[in-house]
């Protein structure tokens, strides 16, 4: 399978510039992607389009990727609403956390990991007017969906600054052009048009093709949205921000037309494997196999191997399927951050209501006479003191650990 029908099958292939994706298949280039620090992670949005670039690499191609210190402190405009501008401070923490994350997916490759301000710094206004503005047309931008909709009669107008992000993030096309050879940029289907705007730079200005080639959006089918920060939805690569157990259920939670495409776009396993994983759980869906590889694979991917079987035995825990025992600290203390806690040598009931599952003593006598609360996975019909490590369970999915 060459390069381009491999990206094509895993759904890599969204809008380009090439006449032919099969052009890929003719030479190695050097191409850059792009993300800005407007927090301090990337999320599973920005984590498709890294697996573009792993793809990419192991086919040849060298990558630089780009953390838009210039461009972050401008903002990418959003639809309906002026971005807040972000101080030096702000951005310089965030592009630590995205730099690192980069390095870490990235591990085991050689890349070139670089600044956009490094560049913009150092460019004056007037400069920068005459040189590359003059050479931009208004009438590009005025297309943009998003510029129709912030200066429509409905919109809440456009700042110059944003109004010329596209402007600067094409020059960064042109700069990677110029100094390290760039031909090609990727990115999120969302970024077609401030990508467009390099490559045009490039022809207009060193009379060269370059081109561009965009993922598209990894949306969530239930709702139609995209994972990310403005929709309110992101899932976070950073452990602090969503925890390796959530990020490991998230994949896990999949629907099974979903899963079909995610394994594909996330995982680097190989055509025959991925299409007997998906013949497998359609014969059988309810064991979820493809779920469990999915999670596996991604988690591992992300959390490394270590945090992936701690979160998969903490999970076979709270899903009956291993007793509290076989958890280890590390596991309890991964446990402990997603569920509530208490201390052991109390009674059930003084556990069920200092951990807030039950409003009253009462209720929590209730709920023991009728065979609502398990510890341990036994079901309980008195109360009882707990002086082990140990899970209780109220009815079906709320739990609290005692350690």
């Amino acid at each position: 399978m060459t390069l381009s029908e491999e990206l094509a099958w895993r759904g890599f292939v969204n809008q380009t510039t090439f006449a032919d994706i099969k052009d890929l298949d003719k030479e190695t280039r050097t191409f850059y992607l792009g993300v800005d620090p407007s927090a301090s992670s990337m999320h599973v949005g920005n984590l498709a389009a890294v697996m573009l670039v792993k793809h990419l690499t192991n086919a040849g191609f060298h990558p630089i990727v780009l953390v838009g210190g210039a461009t972050g402190l401008i903002g990418d405009p959003k639809q309906d609403v002026e971005r807040d501008l972000r101080t030096l401070e702000e951005i310089d923490r965030d592009k630590a956390g995205i730099a690192a994350q980069y390095r870490q997916l990235l591990e085991g490759a050689e890349f070139d990991l670089v600044d956009n301000y490094d560049w913009f710094k150092d460019i004056g206004y007037l400069s920068f007017l005459r040189d590359i503005g003059k050479h931009f047309s208004m009438t590009q931008l005025l297309d943009r969906e998003f510029i129709k909709a912030r200066i429509g009669e409905d919109g809440v107008g456009i700042s110059y600054a944003e109004f010329s992000y596209s402007l600067i993030q094409g020059y960064d096309f042109l700069h990677l052009f110029r100094e390290k050879g760039a031909t090609m940029q990727v990115g999120g289907s969302d970024q077609w048009g401030n990508m467009l705007s390099g490559a045009q730079m490039i022809k207009k200005l060193e009379d060269r093709d370059a081109h561009v080639l965009t993922v598209p959006l990894v949306l969530d089918k239930k709702t139609g949205k995209k994972f990310g920060k403005s929709e309110g939805n992101a899932v976070w690569l950073d452990p602090a921000m969503t925890s390796p157990y959530k990020f490991y259920q998230f994949w896990l939670n999949c629907d099974d037309a979903m899963a079909e495409d995610l394994i594909k776009i996330y995982t680097l396993l190989d055509r025959e494997t991925i299409e007997a994983l998906i013949a497998d759980h359609r014969a059988n869906p309810g064991a979820r196999a493809l779920q469990k590889t999915l999670a596996r694979e991604v988690t591992d991917l992300v959390h490394g191997r270590e945090r992936r079987e701690s979160v998969e035995r903490v999970t076979n825990v709270l899903f009956g399927e291993l007793d509290i025992h076989g958890l280890n600290e590390a596991d309890l203390d991964a446990l402990a951050d997603e569920i509530p806690t208490a201390n052991r040598g109390n009674s059930v009931i003084d556990t069920l209501t200092t951990s807030g599952l039950c409003a009253s003593n009462g209720e929590a006598r209730r709920l023991i006479a009728g065979g609502g609360v398990t510890v341990n996975g036994q079901k309980i019909s008195e109360d009882v003191q707990i002086t082990d490590v140990s899970l209780v369970k109220k009815g079906k999915n709320s739990f609290v650990l005692v350690r």
